[in-house]
């Protein structure tokens, strides 16, 4: 019975949530990817910002085991693209300490305000912010080892111009990582254009000079899809 009601309680919590994030996603016409057909996100706004910061993220998406595949070395410069309220991005100062560089990319200046808040409290020396375009990471060329978009990718209004952006701003064998949750899996409960499968993710990157090199299924609701920049024939 505990456990029954345990479950119906999260259901319930997740739709509250769901409910709650609607006033945070701004209003547009979603974009269909000319490629994949795939129906691009609403980007959540800056009012979502509690949504990141949710409790239940923890278990969820299981943040310290997706770092510990990405085997983060100290001294690395990585890149966290749409970095919001800097929830990964702290966990990824750590992983570079303090002679590796974190970018903490982000379209919207009050995600960025409250980011650096949150560094400037926990006393973080070693996250530049960077505000970036709806086209453009904005990034210097051959500038980080590895570049991590966590729920982010889905929602590029412009996918194909940022990741040519992205791709230059690689160091040689630099590494593309999205995290994105599972559209191959009905129960997990992220609407629809929130998720991705493996097969767009590949289809839609692959065509802007990355190869999927490897896809690990270690989260519980998220796929880790790396990729590496195609050779130059």
């Amino acid at each position: 019975m505990r456990s029954h009601r345990a479950r119906l309680a999260g259901s319930l919590l997740t739709t509250a949530v769901w409910a709650s994030l609607s006033i945070a996603i701004a209003a547009q016409t979603a974009g269909v990817h000319p490629i994949s057909g795939r129906r691009i996100a609403p980007v959540m706004g800056y009012q979502g910002a509690d949504w990141l910061e949710r409790p239940e993220r923890f278990e969820e998406e299981d943040p310290e085991t997706a770092l510990d595949v990405l085997k983060i070395r100290k001294g690395d410069a990585v890149a966290d693209i749409g970095a919001g309220s800097g929830y990964m991005t702290v966990r990824l100062a750590k992983r570079v300490g303090p002679t590796g560089t974190v970018y903490a990319n982000d379209l919207q200046p009050q995600m960025l305000d409250m980011l650096k808040e949150r560094i400037a409290k926990a006393k973080i020396t070693n996250v530049v912010t960077v505000a970036g375009t709806v086209d453009d990471p904005k990034l210097t060329d051959a500038s980080v080892d590895l570049e991590l978009l966590v729920d982010v990718y889905h929602e590029f209004r412009q996918p194909q111009a940022m990741l040519r952006h992205l791709r230059t701003a690689l160091k040689t064998n630099g590494r593309l990582v999205l995290l994105e949750y599972r559209k191959e899996d009905p129960t997990i409960p992220i609407r629809l254009e929130h998720k991705m499968s493996v097969a767009e993710a590949k289809l839609e990157v692959e065509a802007e000079g990355f190869s999927l090199t490897k896809v690990d299924e270690s989260l519980p609701r998220q796929h880790i899809l790396i990729f590496s920049v195609t050779p130059s024939r």
